[in-house]
């Protein structure tokens, strides 16, 4: 159970980070967005470009972040079906691989005060265990910004900290052009992890080594996406309010 679990709670982020990028691009310009997250943008478009030269594609620029395709369409991944989930899994990989390096070496005083026990390894199959674990998502949202609040970290360690956070946790949404891509990738990553832990059997604690990231990434898009909404709320109240006709 613990391969379906994992897989939901990634696709849970992903559709996090989507929401939070959405969010953001109509408060303020693509391009600004871009800039602010630069470290996150970049990593996913190496991973990107990366992904394009494995599926054969002959990449002459890089590719458009929109998703649509230039001229020649020459940075389209030439493998069908698998070809546009290795273009999503690349950067994905990448972004993680970064996400638990600055947790464990930069953020290790906030990750072990985040309460991963409130992310269930245990799907949720019934309405009551459904409505437990929303209320345990808001106790995890609370529970990360009290441990990152509370961390021992020096200044410029929980700042730089937070800002990577934030640049690779939004970077973690699909690119508009790919995102059956993304969702694919998660399939087919739980489909064989499920299969490999009947081989590997150190794999479901390995899984469970890794749980407290999960649950940091978890919350910590959580709480970005409640603050990006009352945010747009915010703005959008302050122009209906100084409109003038």
């Amino acid at each position: 159970m613990i391969y379906v679990s994992a897989s939901l709670w990634v696709l849970v982020i992903i559709l996090l980070a989507w929401g939070v990028d959405r969010i953001w691009k109509g408060l303020a310009k693509p391009q600004t967005i871009r800039v602010f997250l630069w470290p996150g943008a970049m990593l996913a478009q190496i991973g990107r470009v990366l992904a394009l030269l494995i599926t054969g594609a002959k990449v002459v620029k890089a590719p458009p972040e929109n998703g649509e395709p230039g001229p020649a369409a020459d940075w389209a991944p030439k493998m069908p079906v698998i070809g546009p989930m290795v273009v999503a899994l690349v950067p994905m990989t990448m972004i993680t691989c970064v996400l638990y390096f600055v947790g464990v070496r930069l953020g290790y005083a906030v990750v072990e005060k985040v309460p991963a026990s409130a992310v269930s390894t245990v799907p949720p199959l019934t309405l009551a265990a459904f409505w437990d674990q929303l209320r345990a998502l808001l106790t995890l949202s609370q529970g990360t910004l009290d441990a990152l609040r509370n961390a021992d970290l020096q200044p410029w360690k929980l700042l730089l900290f937070t800002y990577l956070m934030i640049c690779f946790t939004v970077r973690l949404a699909p690119s508009p052009g790919n995102v059956r891509g993304h969702f694919g990738a998660i399939v087919v990553i739980g489909v064989a992890a499920g299969l490999a832990g009947t081989v590997l059997t150190e794999l479901p604690n390995l899984i469970q080594g890794a749980w407290p990231m999960l649950a940091l990434a978890l919350g910590w898009l959580l709480l970005m996406l409640m603050g990006s909404l009352i945010l747009r709320a915010a703005v959008s109240s302050a122009k209906v309010i100084l409109k003038t006709d």
